[in-house]
């Protein structure tokens, strides 16, 4: 894991106070993964991870459609694909059951940004409609945020893409370029701050004897385990369902809870080619003169053998 873009008291401070105003402003559904891939400078960590791995630990697949190639100053689509079970449902923040929501986010290769408003078509207006693109930050327009928004209505997610042209920008060149893509469905096993959510497995935290299970705050559960060492206690917050009884023994790290989460996260890469529009037109070229040569070629043959026709009477 990377580490956070500045380890200075001072910016620290700063942050949380953000963070802080960022999560008494906002609703839990959305806070998360936002703020949390805001604490890298990039999203993709030099292993090749893409961060949200670090909060959705269940893998899912992932697929995304790119075109094989694309002019310079092109409008084209990237379509991310995020398929899930839409019958099941999902452990909310309060331990009530709710649909899984879904997120995006597309690393897009240096100079290729979010294509504007007035150079959609009336197709690509369509099948963006209601999805609002954000970009990693104020310095990275080639990385591009969705979500989350309703997975049931957006197992598939439309990113409009500007290709650029090295015409007006020399630090531009044709050739083959990476994409990198990452996807997930549901909420997170682990907060931006490393506590669990409710959307886990609990385990204990020693080996024992469950002694005493109560109620505790908003719906928690706490379970109390007597060892050797004395009596610990591990608060279940609502959502997972207890899979453990009174008088049950526990080792250490054991699962007292089932796990809850359906979600989860996957990546993929994929590769697009900047071409230039004169290899093309030299490409078509060079097949229509191949093949003017060969029908000059057969057309010759033809005459030769009227002329030795005409020879042999």
């Amino acid at each position: 894991m990377r580490r956070f873009l500045s380890p200075l008291f001072g910016t620290l401070l700063t942050l949380s106070l953000s963070v802080g105003a960022l999560l008494l402003g906002a609703s839990p559904s959305w806070a998360y993964p936002f703020w949390a891939q805001q604490n890298y400078a990039s999203p993709r960590e030099a292993t090749g991870k893409i961060v949200c791995a670090n909060c959705h630990l269940a893998k899912k697949a992932t697929r995304v459609e790119v075109p094989q190639a694309v002019f310079p100053d092109t409008v084209f689509k990237a379509v991310v694909e995020i398929p899930y079970d839409t019958s099941v449902q999902q452990v909310s923040g309060n331990g009530s059951p709710a649909g899984l929501n879904v997120g995006a986010v597309v690393m897009l290769p240096d100079g290729f940004t979010l294509a504007p408003q007035d150079r959609l078509s009336d197709e690509l207006k369509e099948e963006t409609a209601g999805v609002y693109y954000t970009q990693y930050s104020d310095d990275q327009p080639n990385i591009l945020l969705v979500g989350p928004l309703p997975g049931d209505q957006h197992q598939e997610i439309v990113f409009p893409i500007l290709s650029p042209d090295p015409a007006t920008d020399s630090a531009i060149h044709f050739g083959k370029y990476q994409v990198h893509v990452g996807a997930n469905r549901g909420r997170g096993q682990v907060t931006p701050e490393g506590e669990k959510t409710n959307n886990t497995v609990y385990t204990a935290p020693a080996a024992g004897t469950v002694s005493a299970i109560s109620a505790g705050e908003n719906g928690a559960t706490v379970v109390e385990i007597t060892g050797s060492a004395g009596t610990v206690t591990e608060t279940i917050p609502a959502g997972p369902s207890l899979t453990v009884a009174i008088g049950d023994a526990v080792e250490a790290g054991a699962p007292i809870t089932n796990d809850p989460n359906v979600g989860g996260f996957g990546q993929i890469d994929a590769e697009v080619v900047l071409q230039n529009p004169v290899r093309i037109y030299g490409l078509l070229a060079f097949f229509a003169a191949v093949a003017l040569a060969q029908i000059m070629l057969v057309l010759k043959k033809r005459q030769v053998e009227k002329v030795q026709a005409a020879e042999g009477f």
